[in-house]
């Protein structure tokens, strides 16, 4: 490429509106890629620690000595777990930690300590193994009626189903803002091509082929592109960092949801922004000006 075809059209004076719509949309871009990022690290680590396990819970019986009553249950589902082929280990969630999973829901001091909770068994599958989770049930109600199992594949694929959405979600906003900036970059360059129709006759009446004229006009677009997609992307590397900090001001994070920030291996996946935005902003360009060259011509 040759630097005086660089330098050949003036730097137009709206150009500074369009390098602010770039950067607005790769920060967009950014934080739609990152939003990706998050769910699908969320999908992985709620597939590897939910998929070999069941929780078994014993609901207190509703007649009778309850106390008694829901520690004869859980006592006898403990048995029947550790006696099923294929179930590696179960053990009895502790009220501490029973208290730590519904905190989220009734909060800290939201637990009576007269109303008897129910008991939670935490069980892991042996991997590889096909467990009959229909007649498992079937026998912990024979040995504790008030039991029943969850095996966590509904919820897993719901959680899949989440996570793909948001996912895909992604993808299809990052092609509407890479249209979208298409769009920006061709309409400012066949703005600039008219502001400087003179000059482009004047290049054409000396022999210069489009493809010269394409030049003088690509690499600029290409370099002011990149500039101001990595200041927009730079900015949402921040958001996305600082989402990880925010404990610090006093805001806690959602117990039910991912957490938001990134990390600092994911961050370069972020790079891709601000190169894929000034190829597009090149090739539109490029494009633009041959059309209209070959329009006038």
């Amino acid at each position: 490429m040759s630097e005086r075809a660089t330098y050949i059209l003036p730097r137009d004076k709206g150009a500074a509106p369009l390098d602010f719509v770039i950067a607005v949309m790769a920060f967009l871009a950014a934080l739609a890629l990152g939003a990706s990022l998050v769910a699908t690290r969320a999908a992985h680590g709620w597939q590897s620690g939910l998929s070999d396990r069941i929780t078994v819970q014993v609901m207190p019986p509703e007649q009778g000595d309850v106390r008694a009553g829901l520690e004869a249950e859980t006592k006898a589902a403990l048995a029947v777990l550790e006696n099923t082929p294929g179930i590696a280990h179960a053990n009895l969630l502790s009220d501490a930690e029973i208290n730590a999973l519904v905190e989220p829901w009734i909060g800290k001091d939201g637990v009576v300590s007269g109303i008897p909770l129910p008991r939670l068994i935490d069980a892991s599958v042996t991997p590889g193994e096909d467990l009959d989770v229909t007649a498992l049930a079937a026998r912990l109600k024979q040995a504790a009626p008030h039991a029943s199992v969850d095996d966590h594949r509904r919820w897993l694929t719901r959680l899949r189903g989440l996570a793909d959405a948001v996912r895909f979600s992604a993808y299809g906003i990052l092609l509407l803002i890479a249209g979208a900036t298409a769009a920006a970059v061709s309409f400012a360059t066949r703005a600039g091509l008219d502001a400087h129709h003179e000059m482009v006759v004047l290049l054409h009446q000396m022999g210069a082929l489009p493809g010269f004229i394409a030049r003088a006009v690509e690499w600029h677009y290409f370099i002011s592109a990149l500039f101001a997609a990595a200041l927009g992307t730079l900015f949402a590397a921040l958001f996305f960092l600082g989402a990880g900090g925010l404990e610090i001001f006093g805001v806690e994070a959602v117990p039910f949801l991912p957490p938001l920030s990134l990390k600092w291996i994911e961050i370069p996946w972020l790079l891709a922004v601000p190169m894929v935005t000034a190829l597009i902003a090149w090739a539109t360009a490029r494009i633009s000006v041959l059309l209209v060259v070959k329009a006038i011509y």
